[in-house]
């Protein structure tokens, strides 16, 4: 017994971290990532034009976005206009993504480079982080006029089927209709038949 709790306290001891005080940063690995600063799934998403969330002020407070309206045409009961109105929207927002994510991508790496290699000063990571801001500003802005657009096409109870579908709760769908009575997407179509 004793040959037993001796080994078990020698592996568990072989276990412990040799230095105590060794901690690894959030971000060991990420050095080696195309661009440093962004992650994997975020480059494919400014690359592809993907909505990574830049839109959820509109999606969660009553405005649903073009590619998931799209996604539940059958169940939201989309006209055919309806869904070739929606097409467009969101050929149009994607195409301004993809753009706008190439140019992002395109002053991350510059930051990044700069950075790699030891030419940086305060003036230009001021002058490249406000750019990066600007362009991601802008890629927001897209997405978030698309919301807007596509809601304006969809009348209220289509706006509850998709909220229903996404799974939001029944207060998001009741305040829908409050804050939609209030501005311009209070014109909208009456249900297909």
């Amino acid at each position: 017994m004793y040959r037993v709790i001796l080994v078990g306290t020698m592996l568990l001891a072989a276990l412990q971290p040799q230095n105590q005080h060794e901690q690894h940063s959030p971000y060991a690995a990420q050095e080696r990532s195309e661009i440093a600063a962004l992650t994997v799934e975020e480059l494919a998403g400014l690359r592809e034009g993907a909505g990574m969330g830049l839109a959820r002020a509109a999606e969660l407070n009553g405005y649903p976005g073009p590619k998931h309206v799209l996604e539940l045409s059958g169940e939201l009961g989309l006209s055919a206009q309806q869904r070739g109105a929606i097409e467009t929207i969101f050929d149009r927002m994607h195409e301004q993504a993809i753009e706008l994510g190439e140019q992002v991508l395109e002053r991350e790496r510059q930051l990044d480079r700069r950075f790699a290699h030891k030419h940086i000063d305060a003036d230009l990571v001021n002058e490249l982080t406000a750019e990066i801001g600007r362009l991601r500003g802008m890629l927001r802005a897209a997405h978030l006029r698309a919301h807007i657009e596509t809601t304006a096409l969809l009348a209220d109870e289509q706006v509850r089927r998709y909220e229903a579908a996404r799974g939001y709760a029944e207060t998001t769908v009741t305040g829908v209709a409050l804050r939609r009575s209030k501005g311009p997407a209070t014109r909208t179509p009456d249900l297909p038949t």
